[in-house]
This record gives structure tokens, sequence and C-alpha cells, in this order.
């Protein structure tokens, strides 16, 4: 049996086991996810909330932008606080106030001496952790003390919603608009939904010592502390770490030196020789989309940034009115991913016909409807979300029509569904472009089948986002939203990734396919050995079982594994440019997919594994942090990746083209000096300093307007400027290259096809 079948059934193997697990993990999930009850109750009979108002206000939270103001459990934005984490604070303060005001006088808890705010403190843990949920009949209890501090609460955060002249500075701080919640009934409905998922946060599991979930998150008052598992699960994590470096460690030292490029390398280029069909061509249209996307997504950016300061104002313009930050902040996210998915669409598309040398029928038409499509759902769907945040659209159709509230999964079923047909259709044009490739065979044959069945996986793992409903509990919507997040935009597509750079150096003539297929179907093994069951560690704190954190903690340390060693997959590449003459030409794509290792190493290797381990992520979820790995693991990894695919696919496309390469270096190093500005003068001192709060005073001081808007957390704020101005230059001026190589008359005599690059190449 040869290496490379050995490969291929070790991956199949790898796949059935950990999806098997995976979604042996989802069933335990969905039996223990936090209960929801028919009815809260007193003792005397009280009915405080029913099912259909926890219900009715999770749709309500979800029609406002749901994680992209603030958060629930974690997830979320950063700017307004972890509304179950603030909820909780709230009500246990309430409750100790008027316990100390009913026993020892009118002065109230912060006037008590420490000894007396003790044994309040213990009464209150007991209280608030005590089970009263009766599975029988679907009831929980409380006590006529905790029915007045939950409508205390409630009061507060009707105010806040609404518009409340004395809640206008809170909600500034919040970049919250007024009138969030402008419905009275609809403002009483989500206050039930916050405090359901403040009462899971803080309530035992029936016959355990932690909350549903895992006790997070910190809170003092209650006694929501890191569980031994949290601690025993972080350790493991770092010794699965250590153990996945040394056995890589040893496999590179053995594998070391072996030849893998062939014997006689081309002396032209043998892509400029390729025939460009007229389906490669009208992909062209798909990276004037991506930059547009692009350059949008960065002003949204900004937009969004600067909420944090002014709140509902943009210099002085009160833009909240009309585009408030809950609406920026989605656009933002979505349009991220979008516009790195078109380039990989795109790159698909044009890859097909290049690989196989056939242009199927209709082929072009079948680009060119896809591309119509992409266009009709960016806009349908941002409309639909515009309607839902400004409450236009009603609580009826926002499920299909508006915003969903999931980060990442923002827009609504019709255009979830719509997206996924449109992924089909690029499934099938991809596809049978490959085929012919597939049934001839021979060496190159493992990486094409690769290339053909990651494009499968990209396909059909958006799936994931409609596996869920609108009514389906929140740890079970969490656990199918991190497929989609996880597996399909981190997984599958950098697979695809992966087979298409292989493919490109195998097609250069710079690699040799048996030992490019052998080290795409080794590295897709590493890379799915802790990718899959790492989706886990997303949902620590989710409502879900301990064993949920065991298995994510385990096998996520395993995804930084192949990081370790990215240094040598950049000097492979470094090196493979600089192997022949012609090779010039492909520099400054090749040194984005240079870029794309480094970020690999710092944004997805140290900054994610600062998060990953469960006693890192129990301080430190839905802090500045999170987006610290978010910022530079997205766009650093995938961003960059986009970019360098795209300009491969250009040089394709237009071959003849002298390059503005004064121009790309401008583009380069402008995008990564700027996101490491944004990284280290912001994201990274911001994200520490919550920390430090979130471990010293609980999670919802490090998410508290008070903390967050002190002068040195402002001045953080202001400091990404530098960054995110040098950003958005680079971005101008790849929009820029890129419109010079159609505009630029006579272009194409330049270089004639296949001839060896002038002095202006680089």
């Amino acid at each position: 049996m040869n290496t490379t079948r050995k490969l291929w059934i070790g991956l199949a193997g790898l796949l059935a086991t950990s999806f098997g697990v995976l979604l042996w993990m989802g069933a335990k999930i969905d039996e223990q996810a936090p209960p929801v009850p028919e009815r809260v109750v007193t003792p005397r009979g009280e009915v405080l909330y029913e099912r259909a108002d926890i219900e009715r206000g999770r749709q309500v939270w979800q029609s406002m932008g749901g994680m992209q103001l603030g958060s629930i459990w974690g997830h979320g934005g950063y700017v307004a606080p972890d509304w179950s984490a603030d909820w909780l604070h709230r009500e246990a303060l309430t409750l100790l106030h008027a316990w100390a005001v009913r026993e020892y006088g009118d002065s109230g808890y912060d006037a008590l001496p420490e000894e007396r705010k003790a044994g309040l403190r213990e009464r209150l843990k007991v209280h608030l952790r005590r089970n009263t949920y009766d599975a029988a009949n679907g009831t929980i209890t409380v006590d006529a003390d905790r029915a007045a501090a939950i409508a205390a609460v409630a009061a507060h955060y009707d105010r806040l919603f609404g518009n409340d002249p004395e809640m206008a500075d809170l909600r500034a701080d919040y970049a919250m608009k007024d009138n969030t919640v402008p419905e009275a009934a609809h403002r009483r409905a989500l206050a039930a939904f916050f405090w359901w998922t403040a009462w899971a946060a803080t309530t035992e599991r029936p016959g355990a010592r932690v909350t549903y979930t895992n006790n997070w998150p910190s809170e003092p008052l209650v006694g929501n502390h890191p569980t031994g598992g949290t601690y025993l699960w972080s350790v493991f994590s770092v010794l699965f770490l250590i153990a996945g470096i040394a056995l890589l460690g040893w496999h590179h030292a053995v594998s070391h030196g072996r030849e893998d490029v062939p014997a006689r390398l081309p002396e032209t280029d043998p892509l400029a020789m390729v025939r460009v069909t007229p389906s490669m061509r009208a992909t062209a249209k798909y990276f004037w989309l991506l930059l547009a996307l692009f350059l949008v997504q960065i002003l949204l950016g900004a937009i969004t940034a600067h909420f944090a300061v002014e709140g509902q104002e943009l210099y002085g313009v009160p833009i909240a009115e009309v585009l408030p930050y809950s609406l920026t902040r989605t656009w933002h996210t979505q349009l991220a991913v979008l516009w790195i998915a078109t380039a990989w669409l795109g790159t698909g598309l044009y890859i097909g016909p290049a690989v196989s040398g056939h242009e199927p029928k209709y082929q072009r038409l079948g680009v060119n409807v896809l591309w119509v499509c992409l266009i009709v759902i960016v806009v349908g769907a941002f409309a639909g979300q515009w309607l839902a945040v400004m409450q236009r659209l009603g609580l009826e159709r926002n499920f299909w029509f508006g915003h969903q509230g999931w980060e990442y999964a923002d827009i609504g079923r019709f255009w979830q569904w719509f997206l996924f047909i449109g992924l089909m259709l690029w499934l099938v044009l991809v596809g049978r472009a490959l085929w012919p490739a597939i049934r001839r065979g021979g060496d190159g044959k493992s990486i094409v089948g690769l290339l053909f069945l990651s494009a499968v996986a990209i396909g059909l793992f958006y799936g994931a986002a409609l596996l869920w409903n609108e009514h389906t509990s929140l740890s079970m919507v969490e656990y199918w939203r991190w497929w989609l997040v996880h597996l399909f935009d981190e997984g599958f597509f950098e697979v695809f990734a992966t087979a298409v750079i292989a493919f490109l150096f195998t097609r250069l003539g710079l690699l040799a396919e048996r030992s490019a297929t052998v080290a795409v179907l080794f590295a897709t093994i590493v890379f799915m050995a802790g990718g899959v069951l790492g989706t886990l560690h997303h949902l620590y704190f989710a409502g879900t079982p301990t064993p949920v954190l065991a298995v994510g903690a385990s096998f996520s340390a395993l995804e930084v594994v192949p990081l370790a060693y990215i240094g040598y997959e950049a000097y492979h590449t470094y090196k493979l440019g600089r192997s022949t003459a012609w090779m010039a030409r492909y520099h400054w794509p090749l040194m984005f997919f240079i870029a794309v290792a480094f970020w690999n190493l710092v944004g997805a290797g140290l900054f994610g594994f600062l998060i990953n381990p469960p006693l890192s992520l129990y301080f430190m979820q839905g802090l500045n942090l999170t987006p610290l790995h978010g910022h530079t693991a997205l766009f650093g990894v995938y961003g960059m990746l986009g970019i360098g695919l795209m300009l491969f696919c250009l040089r394709g496309l237009k071959p003849g083209v002298v390059w503005n390469t004064r121009l790309l270096k401008g583009v380069f190093w402008a995008l990564n000096i700027g996101l490491a500005l944004m990284a280290l003068l912001t994201l990274l001192p911001m994200g520490t300093l919550q920390v430090l709060a979130s471990i010293e005073h609980g999670y919802w001081y490090a998410r508290s307007a008070e903390f967050m808007h002190q002068p040195l957390m402002e001045m953080l704020v202001w400091l990404r400027v530098p960054g995110d101005t040098i950003f958005s230059i680079g971005a101008l001026l790849l929009a820029w290259f890129v419109a010079g190589l159609w505009m630029r008359p006579g272009g194409e005599a330049a270089l004639p096809v296949g001839s060896r690059p002038t002095a202006q190449e680089p």
C-alpha cells in the first residue's frame, strides 16, 4: 500500500471518528442544556414570567442585534455589557441591600462592617445557587425577596432600552440608540430572557456543585469561581500542546531533507501558457466585488470602533438614529466573512478550468449568475437587518428576513437558504470543471481530489446554519453556530487553501506532484486532528456539561501544533519564490502567503492559544483579547490568503500586464503594519487590563461602563487611529492596483506571454 493511499485511509478514519464524537457530544449538550421553565412563580402562586415571555424576549434580543449589542454568556460585542453577567450582579446587589436594610437598618449593605457583609454574601450564595426548578411541572420558584429584586432589575432594563432621559448617558456608554426597544411589552419580555440567562449562570445543575454554565461568569458575590475541571483540563491542554509539538518535531526531523523539487525546473512560467477560458475571465468581477466589500467593511469598522468613545455620534453627527452600533458591527463582521469567501469562491471558479483545461457548457453563465446571486444576498440580507434593528420588521418576520442575532450567522433564514443554494451552485460549477482532471488520474490526482472534496465540504457545511430554528435551545444554537464558524469558515476553507496553493506550486513546476500530494494530505490530517473536536473549545460556558470542557480543551490545543513549525513553511515558500527568474512575476502573491504563515503563528497560534485553555477563557471570554485573536487570525490568515489567491488569479487573467510592484509593496506593508498596530496599541493592552479587572472584581466590572470609559481605556481606543489609517491606505492602494490592471492603456502588450520579467518586476 503506497503512502498516499495510507494517508487517505488515515484521513477518512480520523474524520469519521472525530465527527462521530462531535455528534455524540452534541446529543449530550442537547440533553443537558439549561431548562427553560414553563413558569417562574413565587410560593404564593404569583406568576412572574412564563415560557412565552422568555422566548419572546429572546426574539426581541435577536431583532435588536443580539450578540452585536453586548453579549450573552460571553459571546457577542464588547462595548455594551454581557447582559447575563450584568443582570446577575445587579440582582445580587439588590438582594444584599434589601437584606441589609431589613436586618441592620437604613444604611444598606455598603455601610455594614465586613463580618456582616460576609454573612450576607454566604446567604446570597446559597440563595441564588439553589436549584428550585421542578422538572415535573416545569416551574421555577423564587421567594418574595428575589421576586422584588427581579422586578427592580427589570425596571432598570425597561428604562435603559426605552427612552428614559436619565439613562441617556449610560445608553451612550453602551453605544445603544434611544428607544432600542420601543414597545414596553417587548422590553418586559427582554428582561425575562436576560433573567433566564443569568439564572442559568448562577444556578447549580441537579446533583452537582457547578452551575449550568460551569460557574461562568466570574462573580465573587455568588461564588462563581473556576471549577476544578477548569484548572485540570487547562493543565492537560498545555501538556497536549507540548506532546503534539514534540511529535511533529520528530516527524519533521525524520522527513526533513526529502527531495520535493523536480529534477528540472521550467524555463518559463507554465501558468502564463494556460488558456484563459470565458468562465475564467468572468471571475474577474468576483475580485472587483471583493474589493468593494473590503472597502465598505473597513469603513464600517472605523465607525464601529468610534462608537466606543462617542456612543451615539460620529464627531457630533447623531449617526445612531439611522445607523446604530449594533448594525455597523453586524455588517462589519458579516462583510469580513463575505469578502474573504468571495476571494475563495472566485479562486475556485478560476482554478477549475485551469486544472482540467476543460470549459464545461454554460460555465460562464453559471459564474455570472452566481455573482448576481451574491449581490442580491448581500443587499437583501443587509436591508432586512436594518429594518430589524430599527424595529420596523416585526418579530414574526425577523427570523426569516431580518436579524438572527448570532454573531457571524446574523442574516435571516431565507437569505441563509439562498446562500446555501448559491454554494451548491458553486460546488457544481467547480466540480464539473475539475472532474476531467480527476478522471485523468496521475500523481496530481490526490491534490485535485482533495481540492474537490474541500469544495464539497465548504458547500455542505454551510448547511449547519440551517440546523437550528427560532426556538432551539441557546446551547444547541451555539453548538451548530460553531460548526458554521469554526468548521466552515476556519476548517475546510483552510484545507481548500492548502490544496489550491499546492496545486499552484505543482503547476508552476516547482514541486513534485507526488511529494506535494503527501505533504498536503499529511497537513490536512494534522490540522483536522485538532480542528474538528477543537470546535468544542467555543462551548465551555454555553450551558454545556463538563465533558465538553475536557474534550474541547484537549483537542483545541492540538490546533496550535501545526503552527509551531510555521517558520519552515514560510521559508519553504520564500525559497520557491526565488527558485527561478520568472518566479519574480509571483513575488507579491508569495509575500502574502508568507504573511499568512506569520499571522498563523501570531494570530491563530500565540493569540489563539492565549484564550483557548478553559482557565484563560474563563476570565478572557468576550473581552478585547478575543477580537485580538479574531482580527489577527481572520484577516491576518484568511484575509491575507484571500488577497494572495486573488493576485495569483489576476496574474493569470492579465498575463501580459506589467505590475506596478511599488504599489503592491505599499499594499503589503500597509496592511501588515496597520494590523500589527491595531493589535499591539489597542486590543492587547485593553484586553489585558480587562482580564486583570475580571480576576480582581468579577467579569461584570471588566465589561462595565465605569471601567470601559476610564480615560486610559478611551485613550487606547483612540490609539487605533494610526493602525486603522495605515491599514485603510493599504486597502485603497490595493483597489487602485487592481483597477490599474484594466485601466492602463496598452498594458497587455507590455509583457509577452511566457516571457521573462522586465526591470519593473521585482
